[in-house]
């Protein structure tokens, strides 16, 4: 194999968990790795040396294809399989391979409560995809590459923050995976830290939120000022990352940052945990079990269908705080 495409659409913790098959290709077969991604994606590809051009598009997959076939690949790598990968690999006319989705077993789980799901990550699913080529998991985690001009000096926030401080994810793309600010103010009120809160422009008054309910605490409101490359450079210099299900918590993953993974209508059990296999001991999965309507879905809602939120609401701050403070060094 000398050209190979790699197909992931999004989102930023699915790109993220994409990388070490690129890695584990690009080094075991020594070939061109190419990917195509929605454009508000590509930036995560185009930092990534394993990976050698990158093809965005804005609305439609249709808007690359022709551009695709000019670049004759020999295999093509589907890490998204869905109808818009199908056309690419249907318009490429080349061998590929994808890796098993398990939707009837998640459907199973949100709506009948029944779990089927493997007992693997999605990771281990994705190398599925090249095991007709020979490729192995190297078992050395996920990749997140900061370019230089977006490496963040902590001390331009507060100079305290040289000694040491918690990244705090106070965002995410569903209300309902979102830890509620109150219960997350509960969390640094009984931290004895300074405390970043990170989270995009959409997430700027909940931190604000956070921080009117920590009085005399060192909280910094980092959400919004700061791009995904930048962020990234804050969770890379933390000493430990509390963070809810989202992004930044397989960027985490990436830097092998020792976390509290805080979950709320979504369940470990799908497969999208932290994926850390040489340091599985550097993380803390927080959830509340045994509530006979969780999972409520496998992505999330707007607010809680039941109205009461207690996978989120009855989370045990005690035993945060205390993983916290076992992680901080």
């Amino acid at each position: 194999m000398k050209k190979i495409l790699v197909i992931r659409f999004s989102s930023i913790g699915d790109i993220v968990l994409t990388t070490p098959v690129i890695r584990s290709l690009k080094t075991q077969l020594d070939c061109r790795i190419d990917t195509v991604t929605k454009s508000a994606n590509a930036h995560l590809y185009e930092n990534n040396p394993y990976v050698n051009k990158v093809f965005g598009f804005e609305n439609s997959e249709t808007e690359v294809i022709s551009r695709l076939k000019d670049e004759q690949y020999d295999f093509v790598v589907d890490l998204q399989k869905n109808l818009r990968s199908y056309k690419i690999k249907k318009a490429l006319k080349v061998a590929s391979a994808s890796f098993p989705k398990v939707n009837i077993e998640k459907w199973l789980l949100v709506n009948l409560k029944v779990n089927y799901l493997p007992e693997v990550h999605v990771v281990t699913r994705y190398f599925k995809a090249v095991e007709s080529l020979g490729v192995t998991n190297d078992g050395e985690g996920p990749d997140f590459f900061i370019p230089a001009k977006d490496k963040v000096d902590v001390t331009t926030i507060d100079k305290r923050l040289e000694k040491g401080y918690v990244g705090f994810v106070v965002g995410g793309q569903h209300f309902t995976k979102i830890f509620p600010p109150e219960k997350a103010a509960q969390v640094i009120n009984k931290l004895d830290l300074p405390v970043v809160l990170l989270g995009g422009k959409e997430d700027y008054e909940r931190g604000r939120d956070v921080i009117k309910r920590t009085p005399g605490k060192t909280v910094f409101n980092a959400c919004g000022r700061f791009n995904l490359n930048q962020s990234a450079s804050l969770v890379k210099q933390c000493r430990v990352l509390i963070t809810n299900d989202t992004g930044l918590m397989h960027i985490g993953a990436a830097f092998n940052k020792p976390m509290v993974s805080i979950w709320g209508n979504t369940v470990p059990a799908f497969g999208m945990y932290p994926y850390m296999p040489r340091n599985k001991d550097r993380f803390y999965i927080s959830e509340v079990k045994n509530l006979s309507c969780r999972p409520c879905s496998k992505l999330g809602y707007s607010r809680c269908p039941k109205k009461h939120f207690k996978c989120m609401m009855e989370q045990d701050v005690d035993t945060i705080v205390k993983r916290v403070g076992d992680y901080y060094i």
